[in-house]
């Protein structure tokens, strides 16, 4: 993504060059073009970066300003656009057994989870076995068990796919959801721990098909199987 913004304080050619050099600096641009006769920098990212992080790399001298984007709907605009394929899928998923609830004469809660989780082991399987080596390149980057057993970054998405099927037969409940809730927990561990520190590395979530980064939505997403499959093992005991 490529913004423009207005730059005050530049009073010669040296300025331009100490502007652009301090811009460059900053993580995630990719290029600067300074002009102090616009009194402009258009600066070219590869994700969105905040009015005040770019300010803070200039010398006190100069001032950046926004120009011609609104900074809160940009960042807004970005964030659907990279999480677009996981918003999607859970829109669906969750429509999709609504609705199959509405065939019931209540709408019955345990069998809906049910449902919504066959739906999302079902989807993000297929999505990690479309490139199996890519998603066990991405996981064993992270995950706390896979970087110690290489082999289980391969045989996690089908550990996700017997878990689709057997939310979808009815598999013995209470062993369905132990093997979740254990296997979501281990997962969510190296999840934190890139999270926490920072670490710009791809989310294996929907395997390499999808260039998603890790983040709190990644958090979400196994916290959600991991607080389902505890509620329903609480509720069958």
């Amino acid at each position: 993504m490529t913004h423009k913004y207005q730059v005050t304080g530049m009073t010669c050619s040296s300025c331009e060059a100490k502007v652009k050099s301090a811009l460059l600096m900053v993580e995630n641009v990719i290029s600067v073009e300074v002009s102090k006769n616009e009194n402009s920098a258009t600066i070219t990212m590869d994700k969105h970066i905040a009015l005040a992080e770019l300010q803070k790399s200039l010398p006190e001298k100069y001032q950046i300003l926004d120009l011609q984007h609104n900074e809160i709907a940009e960042q807004t605009k970005g964030w659907l656009e990279t999480y677009k394929p996981i918003l999607l899928i859970f829109f669906y998923i969750t429509l999709v057994t609504v609705l199959i609830q509405f065939t019931n004469h209540h709408f019955d809660t345990m069998q809906w989870m049910q449902h919504f989780m066959a739906g999302f082991f079902l989807v993000f399987s297929f999505f990690k076995l479309l490139n199996l080596k890519g998603f066990a390149e991405s996981y064993l980057m992270y995950d706390v068990l896979a970087r110690r057993i290489p082999i289980w970054a391969y045989a996690y998405a089908f550990v996700e796919l017997g878990l689709a099927i057997a939310y979808t037969i009815n598999f013995n409940p209470f062993i369905t959801n132990l093997t979740t809730l254990i296997v979501m927990s281990i997962s969510i561990i190296g999840v934190l721990q890139s999270v926490l520190n920072k670490k710009k590395i791809q989310c294996a979530c929907l395997g390499a098909v999808f260039n998603l980064p890790m983040s709190t939505v990644t958090i979400i997403e196994d916290a959600l199987m991991i607080t389902m499959s505890a509620f329903m093992i609480i509720t069958m005991i």
